[in-house]
């Protein structure tokens, strides 16, 4: 998307510049008169060419700005939304707040906040212009704050959101550190052996001759293997590593790998309810907080963190746009369960859709609290199985030619 930079002078009189992107210069200058400016100049901003390289390469795209950690932006977002309950001016409250946040990133994201508030710039615009901060759902919701005026409420209310949707995706990564620490210790162990230990014994194997078992020549074979290439296979795995995430950032390998993720044995049905609780939290705090239905599904399916899941959701929503209700899109996607849909129904037509999507998202924080808990306790023992079935072989195949070389000496004497 092209960008413009542009240079308009506020209703009290101070001119201020500013780069925005846009489709087209006149949604930039639409966008500028809606926020009651004087527009003194637009133009395209040029690119170079290197990085018009870089924008055409998808591998090559990089997200601007560095990202704020959770709990800095619930900090943040409760110290703010007491400062306007008090009625302290916003600018005012930005510059007190300021001065106490640590994070010399969010610090200076924060300043550059206040200076274009007191350019004339609303908090929702200026916060939208550091998208690896303030994300679509938090601008989203300040806007609906500024409009009604009551900015604290919705500022709690993003607090508590941020809380819970941290807590819940802290539950599964917790639960996934102690299997991955002993598949890594697993692993070490078995490359150590076929590296270090196999190539001893072959040695001793060799001064005695003979012919060895079939499993101690695999197992001597693949150690050699590794040895010789070991260089080259730890190049590869980089190399894989780095191709791969690249093109997960990409539009299609990003589908096709949530698409694979939802589909996986156990880990994909806690996805699916890591996504449902996530979406029927966003979805419940926008519509409680005042934001269209129509902007609110937006919003959430670009949030969702499954592309697939903001697929089913922006079909939803073209759907209604038509003049359907929720429900009945979603459940056609066949991404949500049943009961989820049926909740949906029930909220749309009693009006209390904020309500029963929050309750949904209670429900499924309950289901994956239970689906960790089970996971962790499945894939422990499978860990260890797994491990002592692997290093059991080895020793197994190792001992074999001595326990051969003791029954020929036995029977030679």
């Amino acid at each position: 998307m092209p960008k413009y930079k542009y240079k308009v002078r506020a209703a009290q009189g101070g001119e201020m510049s500013g780069v925005m992107e846009a489709k087209i210069q006149k949604d930039v200058a639409d966008k500028l008169r809606g926020q009651k400016f004087v527009i003194l100049s637009i133009e395209e901003e040029k690119k170079n060419f290197a990085s018009a390289m870089i924008e055409a390469l998808p591998f090559m795209k990089k997200e601007k700005g560095k990202k704020v950690k959770t709990k800095h932006l619930v900090l943040f977002s409760r110290q703010l939304s007491t400062l306007v309950s008090a009625g302290v001016p916003i600018v005012q409250g930005l510059s007190i707040l300021v001065e106490q946040i640590d994070n010399k990133t969010f610090k200076q994201v924060i300043s550059d906040v206040k200076t274009d508030i007191e350019g004339g710039l609303s908090i929702a615009d200026s916060m939208a212009k550091y998208p690896t901060v303030f994300d679509e759902l938090y601008v989203g919701m300040i806007r609906s704050g500024e409009t009604g005026g009551v900015l604290d409420i919705i500022l709690e209310r993003l607090s508590a959101y941020l809380e819970s949707t941290a807590r819940l995706m802290g539950k599964v990564k917790s639960a996934m550190v102690y299997p991955a620490i002993v598949s890594f210790v697993a692993t070490a162990i078995t490359i150590f052996m076929l590296v270090v230990v196999i190539p001893t014994f072959k040695q001793v194997f060799s001064a005695f001759g003979g012919e060895l078992p079939m499993p101690t020549q695999v197992l001597i074979s693949l150690s050699e293997m590794l040895r010789k290439y070991i260089v080259f296979l730890i190049v590869g795995a980089i190399v894989f590593v780095f191709i791969f995430r690249q093109y997960i950032k990409t539009e299609k390998g990003n589908r096709v790998w949530d698409n694979f993720l939802l589909k996986v044995p156990v880990f994909g049905t806690l996805i699916r309810k890591v996504a449902i609780a996530k979406f029927s939290r966003t979805l419940g705090t926008l519509v409680k907080s005042g934001v269209p239905i129509l902007d609110a599904i937006g919003t959430t399916g670009k949030t969702s963190g499954n592309k697939i899941v903001e697929d089913a959701v922006m079909n939803a929503r073209e759907n209604i746009r038509e003049g359907e209700r929720i429900a009945a899109p979603l459940k056609e996607s066949g991404v949500f369960p049943p009961m989820v849909t049926q909740m949906i129904s029930v909220g749309e037509e009693t009006g209390a859709l904020d309500n029963m999507l929050n309750k949904i998202a209670d429900f499924y924080d309950q289901e994956v609290d239970v689906a960790v808990s089970g996971l962790t306790s499945m894939i422990e023992p499978i860990i260890i199985v797994v491990m002592g079935i692997v290093i059991g072989a080895m020793v197994i195949a190792m001992f074999m030619p001595i326990f051969e070389m003791g029954e020929v000496v036995s029977k030679g004497s």
